[in-house]
C-alpha cells in the first residue's frame, strides 16, 4: 500500500501528526512503534491487582494552553488532579516545589506572610552577574542550603551530571514560592485521562485512514511505500550517530504493591540526599482508584537503556545542532517531539510542536 505519510512513534508526538494529517487532511497515514503498544512513554494498563499504573514514570499532564487541551479533549473525558510532591530530607517530608512551609520546616522558622518569606531568600540568595546553568538559577532564586539540601543531589542522580552543567531550564521549571500553595503545577489545565493515556491514544488512532503496525523497526519496514516521513525518534540515530552519540537519560521501575489502602501521603517522594532511586510514585493518588490494596513504583536514572530524557547542556546543544543542520538538508522528513528535536518537553509540549508542524504541513499542502 502506498502511504502519504510514515510516522515512526506512536506517541505524542507521533499520534497528534497521524490524527490531523489524516482527519484534516485526508491523508493516508502508517505509524510504527518498536514497542509492543502505544502510547509512548505514557502508556499506562491495570496490573494484576487491578491499579492503573504508568510504565514509563508518572505522566501528569498540565497546561496553559487551552486550544491544546481543547484538542486532547476530543479523544478522552478527564480527571482533574493536582500533583503534590515530598521531599524527604532527614526524617522530614517538605513540600516541593519549596513554599513557605518548605522553609518553616527546614529552617525552624516560623512566618506567616510572603514577605517575611520573600526577607528570608533575599538573605539567602547568592549574587549571580551571568546565569549560565542550573546551579547559577538556584543560587541567584534560593540561595545554597536550598540548592544543596534539595536541588543538587537529586539533579545529579537522575541527569548523571552536576546542576552547573546543565542548561538554566531543567531546575528553572519550578517555582520558589513565598505561599504555602503545595501544588507541584500551578497550570490552569490540570488533568489526568479518566480512562487513562492509552485509551486516549487509541481513540486518536481509531481513523479509517490510519494504519498502526507495532514492534516494527524504522529499519525493517521493507517494502513499504510512503511519500513524505515524520520521525520522532532520537535523531542521531536516524543519522546513524554520524557525529557522535547525543546523551540520553534512562529508568528503571522497581513496582511494590501493599496490602494497604495508600503507603504514602501523596503522589510522590522525591529523595534527593539518600538512597540510589530519585523518587516513588504511589499511582492511586493520581489515578483516583479505590482499592484495598496500592501499588508503587521507585524510579532509578540510568546511563544507558531506553531514552527518556535528553540532557540539556551546552555541550549536547552544540552537537545536536550539527544533527539539526544535516536534517534541513534532507526534504520530504521531518522531525518533531522529544527524541527527535531534542528537547526537555513537558507533554503538553509536545503536543504543541505537532499541532504546529501540522500546520506547516498543511500550508505546504495547499500550495
Amino acid at each position: 500500500m502506498q502511504y502519504d505519510f510514515l510516522i515512526t512513534g506512536a506517541g505524542f508526538a507521533g499520534c497528534v501528526l497521524a490524527e490531523r494529517l489524516a482527519s484534516q487532511l485526508g491523508m493516508r497515514v502508517l505509524v510504527i512503534d518498536r514497542r509492543p503498544h502505544i502510547a509512548g512513554n505514557a502508556y499506562d494498563s491495570v496490573d494484576e491487582h487491578g491499579i492503573r499504573i504508568h510504565h514509563y514514570g508518572p505522566h501528569l499532564f498540565h497546561t496553559n494552553d487551552r486550544n491544546i487541551f481543547s484538542y486532547l479533549s476530543k479523544f478522552t473525558a478527564w480527571r482533574p488532579y493536582e500533583h503534590r510532591v515530598r521531599a524527604k530530607v532527614g526524617e522530614q517530608l517538605v513540600p516541593m516545589p519549596v513554599n513557605r512551609t518548605t522553609i518553616n520546616m527546614l529552617f525552624g522558622t516560623s512566618f506567616t506572610r510572603e514577605d517575611e518569606v520573600e526577607t528570608f531568600l533575599e538573605t539567602e540568595r547568592e549574587s549571580v552577574a551571568h546565569i549560565l546553568n542550573s546551579e547559577d538559577f538556584v543560587l541567584a532564586r534560593a540561595g545554597r542550603r536550598l540548592y544543596e539540601l534539595l536541588y543538587r543531589g537529586y539533579s545529579t542522580k537522575h541527569w548523571g551530571v552536576e546542576p552547573r552543567e546543565l542548561s538554566p531550564v531543567v531546575c528553572g521549571r519550578l517555582p520558589v514560592r513565598l505561599d504555602d500553595d503545595d501544588r507541584y503545577f500551578s497550570d490552569r489545565y490540570q488533568a489526568i485521562p479518566r480512562d487513562g493515556y492509552t485509551a486516549m491514544f487509541r481513540n486518536m488512532l481509531t481513523h479509517p485512514r490510519i494504519d498502526v503496525l507495532l514492534e516494527t523497526d524504522f529499519r525493517d519496514i521493507g517494502e513499504i511505500q510512503y511519500r513524505k516521513l515524520v520521525y520522532t525518534g532520537p535523531i542521531d540515530e536516524y543519522f546513524d550517530w554520524k557525529f557522535g552519540r547525543l546523551p540520553y537519560r534512562s529508568l528503571y521501575f522497581r513496582y511494590e504493591t501493599f496490602e494497604r489502602e495508600f503507603v504514602q501521603p501523596v503522589a510522590q517522594i522525591n529523595y534527593p540526599n539518600d538512597h540510589e532511586y530519585t523518587r516513588s510514585i504511589e499511582f492511586k493518588y493520581i489515578t483516583g482508584q479505590r482499592a484495598p490494596v496500592t501499588t508503587v513504583a521507585t524510579e532509578y536514572p540510568l546511563d544507558e537503556g531506553e531514552p527518556f530524557y535528553p540532557v540539556p547542556s551546552a555541550e549536547s546543544r552544540r552537537l545536536y545542532m550539527r544533527y539539526h543542520a544535516a536534517a534541513e538538508e534532507i526534504s520530504d522528513t521531518y522531525f518533531t517531539g522529544r527524541l527527535g528535536t531534542y528537547k526537555y518537553l513537558n507533554m503538553d509540549q509536545v503536543a504543541g510542536q505537532s499541532l504546529a508542524l501540522f500546520r506547516q504541513i498543511a500550508a505546504e499542502h495547499a500550495k
